[in-house]
């Protein structure tokens, strides 16, 4: 979008002022330096969040809620009530824990609607069981523990918390889409700390296994069915990756369209099917509405900017200018009773497998 490229103009301008008045020397310490932090960063995933990601995507990603929180310390965006949100960092955890891993989001009330949902919803599934919050996104955490003054652990923290209490036995549950490079290095990290537990596991993603697809298919067009009047197109946008991981909403287009939901389209923000993809397909139909959604767990900045923001690259003001009626639902999938019912589907045999063991 424009403020980010604004804001990496303004970044290479500073840089440049630096390297003038510092010299070589200082310009090659100057470059560590950023790779370093990049590099920091980087190893933070939906709504967006946003939500799942690869390296090319975890970036956009990164990029995309650091313009988010630029944005909302300059337009004083209205999030929501951060105390409203439990932040999942309480000790005296107990022998037994679940620990909910999210790329996160600074939208406090999508957060507290989308990710703290799920983690109530399997709070009520395991009573037996402590259920704790992590954020890969070290941006997010920064900016919400600023703004808010409420902090959430990064994953080293809140593995660290475990052991500090004792935990005995782990299960890890990711909230991402699907299994790109940011669950596998959330992997690599967790089973660094096996030798801290008796036992610890890694638990799926949402679109794990084909029938996870033919789910979430379901749940999502049961939420938009309102809108299916046979005159409006309803198109979910995802995050999306260059890496292989990237063919799952290929494979949602195909699920949706093989279940007879020939007017739903999914699309991406960061690759294929882009939004021109989607608006080429919608354009061979003859419809006169269109209804956006984010294929995200959460509705954070993609969702509120990206797809119906104002800004005239926006997927809403794409459409609209295309002379399509639009409506935009900013409700993350987390948000679904359908959606978390399925996360905890996915952690039973890992929790009965934990306490086998």
């Amino acid at each position: 979008m424009k403020r980010r490229i604004a804001s990496l103009l303004l970044s290479i301008a500073v840089i440049g002022t630096l390297i003038g008045c510092g010299g070589a020397s200082e310009s090659a310490a100057l470059a560590g330096e950023t790779a370093d932090t990049a590099e920091s960063s980087s190893a933070t995933a939906e709504e967006s969040a946003p939500e799942s990601l690869d390296s090319a995507a975890e970036s956009a990603e990164i990029e995309a809620e650091s313009g988010e929180a630029e944005e909302a310390d300059e337009e004083n965006y209205e999030t929501g009530d951060a105390s409203l949100d439990d932040p999942g960092n309480q000790d005296e955890i107990g022998e037994n824990e679940i620990l909910v891993v999210s790329f996160g989001t600074s939208f406090n009330d999508s957060r507290r609607l989308t990710i703290g949902s799920i983690e109530n919803a399997i709070r009520e599934a395991f009573p037996d069981w402590s259920v704790r919050r992590a954020f890969t996104s070290q941006i997010i955490i920064d900016h919400v523990n600023k703004r808010d003054g409420v902090k959430i652990d990064n994953v080293k923290e809140a593995l660290d918390r475990a052991v500090d209490n004792g935990v005995k036995n782990l299960v890890v549950q990711p909230t991402h889409l699907m299994a790109g490079l940011e669950y596998h290095d959330l992997e690599e990290e967790v089973m660094s700390y096996a030798d801290a537990f008796e036992s610890i596991t890694m638990g799926e993603n949402l679109l794990a296994e084909d029938g996870d697809f033919e789910e979430v298919a379901k749940i999502i067009t049961a939420r938009t069915a309102e809108y299916d009047d046979g005159e409006t197109a309803i198109c979910f946008m995802g995050h999306g990756t260059e890496a292989e991981s990237n063919a799952v909403y290929a494979k949602m287009q195909e699920v949706l369209t093989a279940d007879g939901f020939e007017n739903y389209f999914v699309g991406t923000v960061e690759a294929t099917p882009s939004l021109e993809d989607v608006m080429a397909a919608v354009g061979e139909g003859e419809y006169k509405r269109v209804v956006l959604m984010p294929l995200m767990v959460v509705a954070g900045d993609h969702a509120n900017n990206d797809m119906a923001g104002d800004e005239e690259d926006s997927w809403k003001s794409q459409f609209e200018a295309e002379g399509y009626s639009v409506e935009c639902v900013l409700e993350g999938l987390g948000q679904q009773p359908e959606i978390q019912e399925l996360y905890v589907e996915h952690l039973q045999k890992f929790v009965e497998s934990a306490l086998a063991e």
